[in-house]
């Protein structure tokens, strides 16, 4: 189900936890997995979920609470925007409109070509840096001006 690299990844997360609380690097356990696939398939879940010999419905809970797991397929590049209060009163939900206009689809939607998945975001922690978007989980973007999210889209399709 999972590549040895991936399982070795999991195994060094594991090895963090005392041997009787294995299940305790779900988390990273489903990272590594859904780096590894594009997204977490039901199957994939329950795979990683008997890894850690826990059962499955724990692990899906952990992947649909938390939204940096996508249980659904997303584009080559997701890009998150900040859209809670603080950040929606300075500049996320007008950075998410562009956004949806620049890209031609609306939240939770892909763009046809399967470039782009454009996702709301909950609280990522850098309210005083409004707009902020995040890129496939892993990359903040701050400030980020039409230009800039212009700048960062170009760069992508490279």
């Amino acid at each position: 189900m999972l590549n040895s690299e991936s399982l070795g990844k999991i195994d060094q997360e594991v090895a963090k936890y005392p041997a009787d609380q294995k299940q305790s690097a779900v988390m990273a356990a489903l990272r590594i997995a859904q780096q590894e696939k594009g997204w977490l398939a039901a199957e994939t879940i329950e795979f990683v979920a008997s890894y850690l010999d826990m059962p499955a419905m724990a692990a899906y809970e952990v992947a649909s609470f938390y939204n940096m797991y996508d249980l659904q397929p997303v584009g080559k590049f997701k890009l998150t925007v900040c859209t809670n209060l603080p950040c929606a009163l300075s500049g996320g939900a007008d950075a998410g409109e562009y956004l949806k206009h620049k890209l031609g689809i609306e939240f939770n939607q892909t763009t046809p070509d399967g470039q782009f998945t454009l996702k709301e975001g909950e609280c990522m922690g850098a309210c005083g840096d409004a707009p902020v978007l995040l890129v496939n989980n892993h990359r903040m973007c701050c400030r980020m001006t039409e230009t800039q999210m212009d700048q960062l889209i170009s760069e992508l399709r490279k």
